[in-house]
């Protein structure tokens, strides 16, 4: 008890002694100043000396985020432009599996490791890595087309920031739109109660994207089903063959992985598989 109580007492001794020394310590207040020297700081205007409504729509107080805004113009200076691109590099893999070809390519893939009952062969971190970058081959027109009309005049001043997004939105709507089928935009612009006459620009965002996704998975499962085809005649033959033999405790699994192997290399698989399933996309 003894102990206790004394451990309290150093306790309470050292968070007074902590009080203490930062209410000892003087305040200090450092400004900005110009290179060289002098009193004359980067605060242009003292905060709350603003005296009539027009001056409040200038923010002139910042040293690092500024953001000039007056009569409907401004811009963005360079600490705010750089946490916007790491924002968008943050959600950039959630664009990259709803709005691209990404999610048809890796499932397909997924579908081809399992018919070969191969496990882990390839790995995860190859399927991956190739799906990205048949993702680019696939989705270069469209990125080519958003850099030339957005990112390009939005860089040199020609257009605003809300344009530059308009801009580039558009070729990723015209993608998912090619790819999309008509049954699957109807099914969500109904459960939102809004009429559509087929056209694009009737669509919003929302509704093109789970659409989009909609037909991806479908389209990929039906892929995955076509390849799924030779190789369960594999297994249907070898297991018929072991148990014709009265090797019904063997496997056939383990006896017919080799022969998918065999048959998928002989037929150059993965050419055939990687081929067909990039002309699935309808890009130029």
């Amino acid at each position: 008890m003894t102990r206790i109580l004394n451990k309290r007492i150093w306790k309470i001794i050292c968070l007074l002694v902590t009080v203490g020394i930062l209410c000892i310590i003087p305040a200090y207040r450092v400004n900005a100043t110009e290179q060289g020297g002098g009193n004359d700081t980067t605060i242009i205007r003292e905060p709350g000396s603003s005296e009539a409504a027009e001056e409040l729509g200038e923010l002139n107080i910042a040293n690092t985020v500024t953001i000039q805004y007056k009569d409907g113009n401004g811009q963005l200076n360079g600490a705010l432009r750089i946490l916007l691109v790491l924002t968008l590099i943050a959600i950039l893999p959630i664009i990259v599996m709803c709005v691209t070809s990404f999610t048809r390519i890796i499932i397909v893939l997924h579908f081809t490791r399992a018919a070969l009952n191969t496990q882990t062969a390839p790995p995860n971190q190859i399927l991956i890595g190739l799906a990205l970058f048949l993702t680019l081959f696939i989705m270069t027109p469209t990125f080519t087309q958003i850099y030339e009309d957005a990112f390009v005049p939005y860089n040199n001043g020609q257009i605003d920031d809300t344009q530059a997004l308009e801009a580039a939105v558009g070729p990723l709507r015209e993608f998912m739109y090619g790819e999309t089928q008509a049954k699957d935009v109807e099914l969500f612009m109904g459960i939102a109660r809004q009429e559509w006459d087929g056209d694009l620009e009737d669509i919003p965002i929302t509704v093109l994207v789970p659409s989009f996704m909609i037909s991806e998975l479908r389209t990929a499962f039906f892929i995955g089903f076509l390849i799924y085809i030779p190789f369960i005649i594999i297994d249907m033959v070898v297991a018929s063959t072991l148990m014709s033999m009265g090797m019904m405790m063997l496997p056939p699994t383990t006896i017919s992985m080799p022969f998918k192997i065999l048959l998928f290399v002989m037929a150059d698989g993965w050419s055939l598989i990687i081929g067909s399933l990039v002309k699935t996309f309808h890009f130029s």
